[in-house]
């Protein structure tokens, strides 16, 4: 199965306002499919705890092409890409019913020893019969920061607590989006469609964590871009583009 699917009708708890799928709950429909893809193919989390490593999600980049909504019925497809530097690749690609495509995603993966901290780059980590070089999306997701001619604004204040930490103890991928949204100010968020967006996670937070999360707004050609950046002390935990 170098291809992994999962059908699903889009549940109202997954949806904003205006009954689109959210993206941190499309982050944690890919995620859980990209889980479960990886146990089939003898990569999974299970496999990997064995030599004390885990996958760590770096890098993300998301198109929505045309949102779904609630009680819509699509299709998740995903695919692991093999090794590409420092990361091993991984594409999503959601359709509805008639097979349009609805959201094209593509993210970056690190192996990390849990023990020393430090990464695992062994390309023999997976055969390669698993991999599928088929691309959703041009090139991988690229860095992102906070732009450096602007003075960004305090958006709001977060403390990592029990709703937010996952299975490996620390806030879920998922959770930065969400936080991210939060910062968003709510007449862009709650009027306009997220068109695109690319997420780096620089640093685990955990329990009792106190983010900081600043944002900026610049217009451009192709909408309105939105950057945010959360921070513990001077340390970036994550920073996104959202473009509207």
């Amino acid at each position: 199965m170098i291809r992994f699917s999962q059908d699903f009708v889009i549940p109202c708890y997954n949806t904003d306002a205006n009954w689109r799928l959210k993206p941190a709950a499309f982050m944690d429909l890919a995620q859980e499919a990209a889980g479960q893809h990886a146990v089939f193919l003898g990569f999974g989390y299970d496999d990997l705890i064995v030599t004390n490593t885990a996958w760590i999600l770096s890098r993300v980049h998301i198109k929505f092409i045309d949102t779904p909504k609630w009680r819509e019925e699509v299709n998740l497809t995903t695919w692991h890409k093999g090794l590409d530097r420092l990361f091993f690749l991984r594409d999503f690609i959601m359709v509805d019913k008639d097979g349009r495509e609805r959201v094209k995603a593509t993210t970056s993966w690190l192996v990390l020893n849990l023990e020393t901290r430090r990464l695992v780059r062994d390309p023999k980590l997976m055969e390669d019969n698993t991999v599928c070089t088929d691309n959703v999306l041009e090139t991988p997701a690229d860095k992102v920061q906070m732009p450096k001619d602007v003075v960004p604004d305090l958006a709001l204040e977060h403390v990592v607590s029990y709703s937010d930490v996952d299975m490996n103890g620390h806030a879920n991928n998922a959770m930065y989006m969400q936080w991210a949204m939060d910062a968003v100010d709510y007449d862009i968020s709650s009027s306009r469609a997220v068109k695109e967006l690319t997420i780096n996670f620089n640093h685990e937070t955990k329990a009792g964590d106190r983010v900081m999360i600043y944002r900026s707004t610049l217009e451009k050609e192709d909408g309105l871009h939105v950057y945010v950046e959360g921070k513990v002390g001077d340390v970036s935990a994550f920073c996104v583009d959202i473009v509207f």
